[in-house]
């Protein structure tokens, strides 16, 4: 992805194809799932790899992987969440926001940031555009809100730094809220 989206196509041939073959041999030609803990990757990996392959991000690896294996016990707390442009894409907001409510016992989500603006790396070199994009970000989360969860390190690096509060994976509020379910045996 990061050779594609500049412009090196070639380059970026290779290492998808170097990728393909690796994951195909991890996964036993997909007999087995794959989990990305970037969700813009994984897009890009869904649109150029293999459709053998099982390619998951956090939340759908979560809630496809993991149904009866976990129980969950909201923590007592206000969060916030911030869905990635491929998160959205792919169709995931609304299971970004279950999964988040059964980790919390309330959920804030800024209407009015629907993109994070970090586009890639470019956040890295134009920081105008992720200024731009969560301008009205810090503005629509109430005072009790003191930690946000996403699926992009990169998208997290521009929300922490214009929301005034921490934003991390989504995977450590489910290790948080969650244990794991003793098997029932009959």
């Amino acid at each position: 992805m990061a050779f594609s989206s500049k412009g090196f196509k070639t380059q970026a041939a290779e290492k998808s194809t170097e990728l393909q073959a690796t994951l195909l041999k991890a996964s036993e030609n997909g007999t087995f799932p794959v989990y990305c803990d970037m969700s813009p990757c994984l897009l890009h990996m869904r649109e150029t790899l293999d459709k053998r392959l099982k390619l998951h991000d956090p939340v759908l690896f979560i809630v496809t992987q993991f149904p009866g294996r976990l129980k969950f016990t909201p923590v007592n707390r206000t969060i916030t969440v911030h869905s990635t442009c491929s998160n959205t894409k792919a169709g995931q907001k609304k299971d970004l926001e279950i999964l988040a409510r059964m980790c919390a016992t309330e959920v804030v989500i800024p209407e009015e940031v629907t993109c994070c603006g970090w586009a890639g790396d470019r956040g890295f070199t134009h920081p105008a555009l992720n200024a731009s994009a969560l301008r009205p970000l810090k503005s629509q989360l109430p005072s009790t809100v003191k930690e946000g969860y996403s699926t992009s390190r990169t998208c997290e690096i521009g929300l922490s730094q214009h929301s005034g509060i921490s934003y991390k994976s989504l995977v450590y509020l489910v290790d948080e809220a969650t244990e794991v379910r003793t098997p029932q045996i009959d």
